[in-house]
């Protein structure tokens, strides 16, 4: 299928063309169609599978074949749980609509209130938004929501973790003349999420686009266990000193962490760029900056960046700290492996983590290889999670129970040999 055949106005397949696509992936081919039907769309494909491009075309289309009258507020709001995400599809937004007529902008925190101010009131068509900031304008009635004819919702699960609940609720309201709601997300779980959709959402058609078995093997993923924190660190240092770690992202769980990681490979002669959470924008925005441009070819990061982070060329990503729920794994490794091109993913835990691992192998049906660095191999055995089900007291009667249903299959097997 090419992009022709999805009716697109033909300066959004120019501006595809120029792009570099060629031909719409799954989550495009499958939600496109039903979007511009105006049907409710309740989305979900990992990342780097082309979801942002699945929510935008259809949205800009519409746009599109109903122009405005004359200038005004936004009429369709794209809501993200990052400033990081915000800003990359804002980016696609402008690359969309470069052959259009169309004004995307994008509001996030960590940017002075005047300058969001004085967008707003000047003419848009599509605002790209995280909760914080969106809500404030919102509250001091800057913004017009009787306006958005598009509400889309992007990583709303993320949205929904941070404490975000009653802002998207409080969002949906303000914009409840609006024709159409999109919701996209890698994972669609959780009953909170389940009982939001249902709020928010009219009669929507659910698209899953997982990638096939050929998509998914382009990421090669083993682990390297660890005895203690300090064989951690080792390892780690050693691996990050190979020369085919190109552009490596290193995912830690906290802020705490971060700063000792960093100044740990800073003494091992080990140059890095890091983001975390409650950064000024200055300086996320340099940071990654640095990275981008491979000034450093090392970026660490706790799970802010898990999502968002829109870099095609990430050639290993390191799971110094495995993440707490397996759907953050999938988010991690995601950032590798893009755009067509194979990449890796390693884990080192150690003992204490060997329970989170086990979580990971089931939600993902694979057992991750375990591999060693020669020199460095652990010198215990892999611990073994002992199961946490507590064992069921049976009654009299249920023990009564199963001891005859015991000696039937005893009396029955006598009587066949």
């Amino acid at each position: 299928m090419s992009f022709a055949e999805l009716e697109l106005d033909p300066s959004l397949e120019q501006a595809l063309a120029k792009m570099g696509y060629q031909s719409p992936t799954t989550i495009q081919r499958e939600a496109i169609p039903a979007a511009m039907d105006q049907r409710d769309i309740l989305g979900c494909a990992p990342t780097g599978t082309g979801k942002t491009a699945a929510f935008l075309l259809p949205a800009l289309q519409h746009l599109i074949d109903f122009p405005r009258v004359k200038p005004g507020p936004p009429r369709v709001l794209i809501i993200t749980p990052t400033r990081e995400l915000a800003n990359q599809v804002h980016q696609y937004a402008v690359d969309l609509t470069q052959f259009t007529a169309l004004h995307p902008i994008c509001i996030t925190g960590g940017i002075d209130y005047e300058v969001h101010e004085e967008m707003l009131e000047k003419n848009s068509d599509i605002l790209v938004a995280t909760p914080g900031r969106l809500m404030e304008f919102i509250d001091t009635e800057q913004l017009d929501m009787r306006s958005i004819e598009f509400l889309i919702m992007d990583e709303a699960d993320r949205m929904l973790d941070m404490g975000f609940i009653t802002d998207m609720e409080r969002v949906a309201d303000e914009a409840r003349w609006r024709i159409q709601t999109m919701l996209y997300s890698a994972t669609l779980e959780g009953k909170g999420l389940e009982r939001f959709v249902a709020t928010v959402l009219n009669d929507p058609i659910r698209v899953d686009a997982n990638p096939s078995r050929k998509e998914a093997a382009k990421i090669v993923q083993w682990v390297h266990i660890a005895d203690d924190l300090n064989h951690k660190q080792k390892m780690l240092a050693h691996l990050l000193k190979q020369p085919e770690f190109e552009r490596t992202i290193v995912f830690v769980k906290t802020r705490e962490r971060l700063a000792e990681l960093v100044a740990k490979l800073q003494g091992f002669g080990i140059s890095v760029c890091y983001l975390q959470g409650k950064m000024a924008q200055e300086n996320r925005n340099l940071s990654l900056e640095r990275f981008k441009s491979g000034e450093l070819n090392i970026l660490v990061a706790t799970d802010v960046a898990a999502r968002g982070l829109d870099i095609d060329d990430i050639s290993h990503v390191i799971n110094y700290d495995l993440p707490y729920t397996p759907d953050v794994y999938l988010h991690r490794i995601g950032r590798t492996g893009r755009a067509g091109k194979k990449g890796i993913a390693i884990s080192i835990p150690e003992a204490h983590e060997m329970k989170v691992l086990g979580k990971i192998e089931r939600y993902t049906e694979q057992r991750l290889r375990r591999r060693r660095i020669e020199g460095l191999a652990p010198q215990n055995k892999e611990s073994r999670v002992r199961s946490t089900k507590k064992k069921i007291k049976m009654t009299v009667a249920q023990k009564k129970a199963k001891a005859k249903k015991q000696l039937k299959k005893q009396r029955k097997k006598s009587l066949n040999s």
